[in-house]
């Protein structure tokens, strides 16, 4: 496959910063210390979830890929993707599906943080370990440093800002939190609307191969969570949490990497960007099923998290 060459403005780039950068700050509006404390007190499903994020995802990621002989910039994107944390709207899909989202938060702040190192480690360490993306990797040339504080620029820096806004100010926190997610929503989708119509030609020719892609590997996303929550035997709230905490990447953030270091790597943006818009549909349709169907008695029966 020839590289997809994309058209690419630089000034969109700041944009799109501030996208991320305002998305995460939504986020951590209704964030608490509190959030942080009730893993350390309650740790089996958050750490089951977020391993399922950190380790299993990636790592199935670039097995398939290898397996598969994924073309190198698409196989790249996926790589980016699987590293990504999970994205800012898990916890409404894991509210609408009736699932913990205590779970859900604790995951979501906590993998952002996180997110400052071993998004830039997993990306790194996985795209080397497949020989298909390595020499593309190598003469891209990132760098590891550069790239670490992005990520802590646009995911840390705004979730502590929101944190300490939200604590100080909770009535105005309240009252902007929805608003600001659905301003940011609508504003990242238009974005990527653009920059797809910008590259409707590449779009068009390349649709059969990234489109099948992008449904495949997001249902590995929620399989992994899925599956790792039931092997653990978690809850029916836990289980729905950590499946759509894992399904629900923070493709933004992805794409803001791309913008930055990948410029000319049209593959890796139009799975980041088709993946964005792909995870809601996806997420929002399991939330809208197990919105339909209560967990079952037999579930709720199930030790809690952290009870023995």
């Amino acid at each position: 496959m020839q590289p997809i060459q994309i058209i690419f403005d630089p000034s969109s780039l700041v944009l799109i910063n501030l996208i991320v950068a305002l998305m995460m700050f939504g986020v951590s509006l209704d964030l608490r210390a509190e959030d942080f404390r009730r893993i350390l007190r309650s740790p089996k499903a958050p750490v089951i979830g977020l391993l399922a994020q950190f380790l299993l995802l990636p790592a199935l990621t670039c097995l398939a890929c290898w397996a598969l002989q994924v073309p190198p910039e698409l196989a790249l994107g996926m790589t980016l993707v699987a590293a990504c944390p999970g994205g800012s709207f898990s916890n409404i899909m894991a509210w609408m599906a009736r699932g913990n989202v205590a779970v859900s938060v604790s995951m979501t702040a906590v993998s952002s943080l996180a997110a400052s190192v071993l998004t830039p480690l997993n990306f790194a360490l996985y795209a080397w370990l497949n020989p298909h993306t390595r020499p593309l990797l190598t003469e891209i040339s990132i760098d590891p440093l550069g790239l670490l504080l992005l990520v802590t620029l646009v995911l840390g820096v705004p979730l502590l800002a929101g944190m300490a806004i939200g604590r100080r100010f909770p009535l105005l926190a309240l009252r902007v939190e929805k608003p600001l997610r659905l301003a940011s929503l609508v504003v990242m989708l238009g974005f990527v609307g653009l920059a797809f119509s910008r590259n409707l030609v590449h779009f068009l020719n390349h649709f059969h191969l990234f489109f099948w892609l992008v449904v495949a590997h997001n249902a590995l996303a929620l399989s992994v969570g899925y599956c790792s929550a039931r092997l653990v035997r978690l809850s029916e709230e836990d289980t729905r949490a950590v499946t759509l905490e894992t399904g629900i990447q923070n493709s933004a953030l992805g794409l803001v990497i791309i913008f930055t270091f990948f410029p000319q790597a049209g593959g890796m943006l139009l799975i980041a960007a088709f993946w964005g818009c792909w995870h809601l549909i996806s997420g929002l349709s399991l939330a809208w099923f197990w919105s339909r169907r209560p967990p079952t008695v037999e579930s709720a029966a199930t030790p809690q998290l952290g009870e023995s």
